[in-house]
């Protein structure tokens, strides 16, 4: 029985440049909130939040990092 030469198959589908970050915030809720005194929401409003919570992560990390922990304390969002 002869064997099956292996073949790579090019890749169809096209890289996007940026990865899509996981969404942190719950939509519903989000929305609700934003909603919650009679302002309309955009459809990519949810997606600037996440960015930013993403940033104020981020910010976090570094705080802590500087200031020689490893524990995120609430000053270190906040400040």
């Amino acid at each position: 029985m002869a064997k099956k030469k292996a073949t790579k198959k090019a890749a169809t589908k096209k890289k996007s440049s940026a990865k899509k970050k996981d969404m942190l915030l719950v939509s519903s809720k989000t929305k609700e909130a934003l909603k919650g005194k009679g302002y309309n929401v955009s459809s990519d409003a949810l997606e600037a939040m996440n960015e930013y919570v993403y940033w104020l992560v981020d910010q976090a990390q570094k705080k802590c990092t500087a200031n020689g922990r490893k524990t995120i304390r609430p000053y270190d969002i906040l400040a």
